[in-house]
């Protein structure tokens, strides 16, 4: 089978890194897999196959006729047997050229986030339907999403499954040298989220000052970029934690991190099922976040992690300071979190159900 991931750019984000990982698994069952960027980026991708990167600007994401003629070119040359659509930028581009140039390979959509909390207009409504409509098959990060998504779009329940996110397995290393001074300075607390509002860096910020009063060695560490990020670092300023809150932008050793942080947290508003989270149980690393989207599904309150409704950051705060009075990471939760990864959520057992989606939708297609 060939087989094409769209992705956004050459980012070390996580939509686009799991595409990556994903692709080498499918590499390794025999299947030809080529990546394609759209935007411009400048990261190297984990990725062992083929890449093309199109190199279009970001300020044509609506309306980019050059870009989507190319990318009918590449169709011609390519000839894949499936494209697989990952995040929503990727949907309105293949689609439309899809649309202009009539070529026949079957679309499927990765629904990563709970798509419901995105649409606050019957315009945005009718937008994604319109794009959704000419997809054939969509594959769900979560249980929750999926339920989201088919009430959200009326969606045939047929043409959708939950295939969730996954680990690669990896061996962990050493604290990263140029990191080495922060982690003596006192614990360790690790956020992974791009600077975006519905990762919700500001009442972070607000919980590690609370924390700041028991615990004044404390340590935060921001992985990512995005737009917020001035806006965060003026927060921090602000409340006197320039010495306590480190930004670390895109990192290629976030497993090494995690695995000698004494907690990874995650108060976003908005989820599918974030890969970090894995990670974090996959290290061994105990995890606090907010109950959004498909997170309860992994994070189960007082048995693989902690758990919190969204906005509630005194229990956070509480829940956060418990970890860290307990001194290290041997807890039952931990213990628990790293069994059901290894058993549920390895990339090699994921990839073998994104096969069987993509099988099942040329079969149903007649290819």
């Amino acid at each position: 089978m060939k087989i094409i991931q769209l992705i956004q750019k050459p980012q070390l984000r996580g939509a686009e890194i799991f595409a990556c990982q994903l692709s080498n698994h499918l590499v390794d069952q025999g299947h030809e897999v080529i990546v394609i960027t759209i935007f411009k980026g400048d990261s190297k991708l984990p990725f062992k196959g083929r890449i093309i990167n199109m190199n279009r600007p970001l300020s044509k994401r609506f309306f980019d006729f050059k870009g989507w003629k190319q990318f009918n070119l590449i169709m011609k040359e390519t000839q894949p047997d499936i494209i697989q659509l990952n995040a929503a930028d990727t949907l309105k581009f293949a689609v439309s050229s899809k649309i202009l140039y009539h070529w026949k390979a079957p679309l499927i959509f990765r629904n990563a986030n709970k798509m419901g909390d995105f649409i606050t207009s019957k315009l945005k409504w009718h937008l994604n339907n319109f794009y959704l409509s000419r997809v054939a098959y969509v594959i769900s990060v979560s249980r929750e999403c999926e339920k989201d998504f088919v009430k959200t779009f009326s969606f045939p329940q047929e043409k959708i499954r939950t295939v969730e996110i996954g680990v690669e397995d990896q061996i962990l290393g050493e604290i990263p040298k140029d990191l080495t001074d922060i982690y003596k300075r006192g614990p360790v607390i690790t956020h992974i989220g791009g600077f975006v509002p519905e990762k919700n860096h500001e009442g972070l910020i607000n919980i590690i000052k609370s924390c700041y009063k028991n615990f004044p060695d404390i340590q935060l560490l921001l992985l990512s970029k995005g737009k917020l990020e001035k806006t965060v670092k003026t927060k921090v300023k602000d409340l006197g934690l320039e010495s306590n809150v480190h930004f670390l932008g895109y990192r290629s050793d976030v497993l090494d991190i995690l695995s000698h942080s004494r907690v990874f947290v995650l108060p976003s508003f908005i989820e599918g099922l974030p890969a970090v989270i894995l990670e974090a149980m996959y290290c061994k690393t105990p995890v606090v976040a907010y109950n959004v989207g498909g997170i309860g599904e992994v994070v189960i309150q007082d048995q693989t992690g902690w758990l919190v409704e969204k906005d509630d950051e005194l229990l956070f705060q509480n829940f956060l300071e418990k970890i860290l009075s307990a001194g290290d990471r041997d807890l039952p939760q931990v213990f628990n979190a790293k069994k059901m990864i290894s058993k549920y959520f390895m990339n090699d057992k994921i990839a073998e159900r994104f096969t069987q989606c993509y099988y099942k939708v040329l079969e149903e297609s007649g290819e």
